[in-house]
């Protein structure tokens, strides 16, 4: 009778071990898609403010230079091409 308590003990013990160690895991796992979302969406963000600014250099008929590792281009926006 002493030995299936024991053991009984510790089969409980081994089940809210896994619990625990599953809900860990979970949480752990929430948070780092969290952390990942947040960082994505920083970047998007990021994106378009570039775009943004691009945007709004090319309209003032002005040349925008991008760079790209050793390569440049200009850019111009083509309604000013058009006006001339």
């Amino acid at each position: 009778m002493k030995k299936i308590l024991i053991i009984t003990i510790i089969l409980a013990i081994l089940l809210v071990s896994t619990i625990g160690y599953i809900i860990i895991d979970k949480y752990q796992e929430k948070k780092q898609k969290e952390q990942v979302d947040v960082f994505q969406q920083g970047a998007q963000y990021g994106y378009e403010q570039a775009i943004i600014q691009i945007m709004q250099q090319a309209v003032t008929c002005q040349q925008v230079p991008l760079t790209i590792r050793n390569q440049t281009i200009n850019i111009i926006a083509v309604g000013c091409l058009q006006q001339g």
